[in-house]
Order: C-alpha cells, then structure tokens, then sequence
C-alpha cells in the first residue's frame, strides 16, 4: 500500500469513526476533517443542544497520542470558557516551589493535540486573546519564555448565536483564525427520530481502531506536497477576494490570511474526494464556509454569504473556462 493509499484510509477511519458517534452531521464532519487537514481551526456555532460538543468529543476520541506522563501531550482536552476564567487557566501558570526555591511551569489544558473550546464567546475578551499565539503559532509565551504545543494543535471552538444572553462577540482578528465557521442546522426528521429512539440505551461501543497522531500528520504532508493547485485557481481565489473587498456592503474584506488558509483547504477537499488536484468544484465548494466570517458587513447588511456568492461568481466561470481548455 502507498503512503497516500494509507492516509486516505486513516482519513476515511477517522471519518467513519466520526460518523458512527455523530448522526446527521455527515457535512459538518467532512469540513472538521478538511481543516484538520489542512492544519486549520474550526468554530462551530448553533444554540445549545445541537451537537456541537459531541462532534468535538467524537474526533478527540478517535485520535490517540502519547499519555504517559505529565510532561507529554494528551490526545484531547475540553476547556469550558466562563466569565470569571483567566488566561492563565488555559495556557498555564509559573508554580512556586517551595522545596526547590524555584519557580516551575505547569502546563495548561492547551498542551494537547485536540482542543475543545466550549462556548468560546462567554469569556472575556483577555482570555479569548490568550487562543491568538497558539492557533496562529503553535507555542504559548509566559514571563517571557516560549513554550512549543503539538505539531497537530488543532482547536474547534464552539460558540451560542451573539444575540444569546452573556455572550461577547469575537473580535475580527480572532474569527480570521478559524479557517471554517460552520452553522449547525437542525439534523434531519430520520436522525432525529434515531437520536430519540436511541437516548438512554446500551449502545455497543465503536470497535473501530484509532488513529494515530503520527498518521494525520503524514496526511498532512501528503495533502500539502502531494496535491497539485494550478495558477488558475489561486488566481481564482485572489480574484474572489478582490471581488469582496470592492463590494460595497462590506466595510473590510477577507485578508491575505484567508487566502494562505483556502489553498491547503483546497487540497484537503480535493484529497477526501479522491483526487490529487484541485478544481473548480473545490472552490465552489468551500468558498462560502471560508470567507464569510470574516468580514465586517456596512450598516443594513446582514447575509456575509450572499456578499461571498456574488464575487465568485465572475471568477469560477473565469476558471472553468480556463481549466477546459
């Protein structure tokens, strides 16, 4: 078996995996996946009750990691964001100790390869602020010392609807981190009605083997050397965003991040969809879960994806076009 034979296999277990613990959010799994991949951040947001932590939970689960002693990473860990929480509750904290007369680092639960982030938006703004170095960097700073997370360091924020009571709204610094922002809508009748039949009752454990973090990592690898992007679609990408930033319903546009963040996306979708190229279905695709949280709408507007429809509509004809001949 190939290396990219066997990452598309480990791939389609975390997948299969995903969806045996979750039902009816067989979309929103493959974008979790997709970000994954491309060594991304996802939020999640929908009202409470609607799966979001056990979607979280699901892949946290079907990844396995060192866990042998407290100075290695654990597979995953929840942190759950309250008001009162200080930044030093989640990235860590310096440690007198008496006996040595020296001060020591203990590790906050961000030193993990999986990272829930329940209810990200009910916390102040100072410890929404201590996820920017570590989403953007992988490492965390404190009293000046540089301490490195996982090479995996994968984040899935999730957060109630910014009208709910004691909530404060990301600012548009932290949401451009997030390679995807993805609206949970309802589940289907049939999953529902399953999700009922089924609450309360033995289930029989998934029996499905784990994934390494060693194997999403040379996934990762394999995604970003391995899958060709053509000009013409990163062509086609600077020209969505373009067509964005001089929309007049939008005060501040997608940033440059956004583009390094859409082409490994890219690649990743084309990689779960068995291809080693990407094409124009790719951008189509994923363009509206990539763009629209990141703008700042004018005064009046309030559809973000309308804004992201329009501009792409020019430059995917453009594209096609060109990919045809």
């Amino acid at each position: 078996m190939s290396n990219t034979e066997e990452a598309r296999n480990n791939i389609s277990l975390l997948q299969r995996r995903m969806r045996y613990d979750v039902m009816g959010r067989d979309d929103v799994i493959d974008l979790i996946l997709i970000a994954l991949l491309a060594d991304g951040h996802v939020l999640l947001e929908d009202f409470p009750g609607s799966g979001k932590t056990t979607l979280a939970k699901a892949l946290g689960e079907s990844i396995v990691g060192a866990e042998t002693s407290a100075d290695e990473m654990s597979s995953f860990r929840r942190m759950q964001f309250t008001p009162d929480l200080l930044p030093g509750d989640i990235t860590g904290v310096m440690v007198f100790d008496p006996d040595s007369s020296q001060f020591h680092f203990r590790r906050g639960p961000i030193f993990t390869h999986i990272a829930l982030v329940d209810e990200i938006n009910r916390t102040s703004p100072k410890v929404q602020s201590a996820l920017l170095e570590s989403m953007g960097e992988k490492q965390v700073t404190i009293d000046n010392v540089t301490h490195r997370l996982s090479d995996l360091f994968f984040v899935i924020a999730t957060q109630n609807p910014l009208d709910a009571v004691g909530t404060y709204p990301l600012p548009i610094a932290q949401l451009d981190r997030f390679m995807f922002k993805i609206r949970m809508t309802n589940i289907s009748r049939e999953a529902e009605l399953e999700v009922i039949r089924s609450w309360g009752k033995p289930r029989k454990k998934c029996e499905m083997p784990k994934v390494s973090v060693e194997s999403v990592l040379a996934a990762r690898e394999i995604v970003r050397n391995g899958v060709e992007v053509a000009d013409e679609i990163m062509a086609c990408l600077v020209d969505i965003i373009r067509g964005i930033r001089d929309d007049s319903r939008c005060l501040q546009g997608a940033s440059t991040r956004s583009l390094v963040q859409a082409v490994p996306a890219l690649q990743a979708h084309a990689f779960m969809r068995g291809r080693m190229y990407v094409n124009a279905k790719d951008v189509q695709a994923l363009a509206p879960s990539l763009f629209p949280h990141r703008l700042q709408l004018a005064p009046g507007t309030r559809n973000a994806l309308e804004v992201v429809e329009d501009a792409m509509r020019v430059p995917l004809q453009k594209l096609s076009s060109s990919l045809m001949r």
